[in-house]
């Protein structure tokens, strides 16, 4: 049986999280990156201030409105949106970069900055996590005591509408029991990298080995 392999030097498999404000996606990918070796976390570029024990360089890069558009009319950002009355981006140089190298990566952004990295890199992986009602989503924005009572009216205004981009993605995850959500993640992490084509190409060598006569 002859395999056709690629050489070693895979590419890294760019997954893309996305939810409405509240849906408990930052603590799934913490938990994952806590539990699932091996997977980096894009930081984002926002002009928006640092929420309570938020750190610049580990949360996101926080800059203000000027020096966000200098840095989009230079080409760094991979994609940007402007939600909830701030603006977001990606770096590209970094992540083309980190996925040349064969490098997993991880975005956690809006589905508007979803959106524009799947046209860019239809590969990515996709996944969106639901809250199981619209109350429950209130009650954690409420909860998380972070946003005055306009504001969280605003997202859960949004929210809605948020929600019905969820169908474009490739995988979604409703986020009641967090264990069990949080564990949901880590195995599409864990099943992407297990396709055929990536495998072909980071194990090459073992396969040609394995398969030769």
């Amino acid at each position: 049986m002859t395999i056709t392999t690629r050489s070693p030097g895979a590419s890294g498999c760019l997954f893309v999280v996305a939810a409405p404000s509240g849906g408990g996606k930052s603590s799934m990918v913490n938990a994952l990156l806590e539990r699932e070796p091996g997977i980096r976390l894009s930081v984002s570029y926002t002009t928006r201030p640092p929420r309570p024990g938020e750190f610049e360089g580990n949360h996101y890069h926080f800059v203000d409105v000027a020096t966000f558009t200098a840095l989009k009319d230079r080409g760094e950002f991979l994609e940007h949106a402007f939600v909830h009355g701030n603006w977001y981006a990606t770096s590209a140089t970094w992540l083309r970069a980190q996925v040349a190298a064969g490098q997993d990566v991880l975005l956690e952004i809006d589905w508007q900055g979803a959106a524009q990295i799947r046209k860019l890199k239809p590969e990515s992986v996709g996944i969106f996590v639901l809250p199981p009602t619209i109350e429950v989503l209130e009650a954690r924005l409420r909860g998380r005591a972070q946003d005055s009572p306009d504001v969280i009216a605003a997202r859960l205004a949004a929210a809605r509408g948020e929600i019905s981009h969820a169908v474009d993605f490739d995988y979604v995850i409703i986020n009641d029991d967090f264990d069990r959500a949080a564990q949901d993640l880590i195995g599409i992490v864990r099943a992407e990298r297990l396709r055929l084509p990536r495998q072909l190409a980071r194990h090459a060598n073992l396969i040609k080995r394995l398969t030769d006569a």
